[in-house]
């Protein structure tokens, strides 16, 4: 009983002397991303706050991977274009001039492109490690929202949506650039 006292004692002792030794950036102590990922990473794109808002606005942030964080950003902007293309609905349902209605006809059609083509591409290529194709999808996005934009000839009540979008793309582009 004795001998496994001391060996426990120097089993005990030893352990200590270990942890202390171990240099301090081996043994950090874990906080959910200390959210030093999501600031650093922010600060790599063209809008540092955009990109804060949206990515410390959703739960699983805090212990995401760069990959993880793109993967929201495109989740951001699918919804976007989901809002968006909700808004066309409701304007086309009002009625107004032909030019305009041939305008959020062809707004339309790319925010449909938005989500059927460049979330899509965005999130498999994210998810299958590709993140040339996936800066491509939201790059994509963001020139959907600029022709748009373009299509109402300086008139368009969609500039908020466009503009929203064309930044949140930009950003997410930016994101999925650091993991080439």
């Amino acid at each position: 009983m004795a001998n496994l006292k001391a060996v426990i004692l120097c089993l005990f002792l030893e352990a200590i002397v270990v942890m202390n030794t171990i240099p301090g950036n081996e043994c950090r102590s874990f906080h959910p991303n200390d959210e030093s990922l999501i600031e650093s990473t922010c600060k790599k794109t063209p809008n540092y706050n955009l990109c804060l808002q949206y990515l410390k606005a959703s739960p699983g942030s805090s212990t995401a991977d760069l990959r993880g964080l793109a993967l929201i950003m495109v989740n951001v902007i699918k919804a976007k274009a989901y809002d968006t293309l909700k808004i066309i609905h409701d304007l086309q349902k009002k009625g107004g001039r032909p030019k305009q209605q041939e305008a959020l006809s062809s707004c339309a059609s790319k925010y449909n492109t938005v989500l059927v083509a460049d979330v899509a591409q965005a999130t498999e290529a994210l998810l299958k490690g590709n993140p040339k194709f996936a800066e491509n999808g939201a790059n994509d996005a963001a020139n959907e929202a600029t022709y748009c934009e373009s299509d109402f000839s300086g008139n368009s009540p969609l500039t908020k949506q466009n503009n929203a979008m064309h930044d949140v793309a930009a950003v997410t582009a930016a994101i999925v650039r650091l993991l080439l």
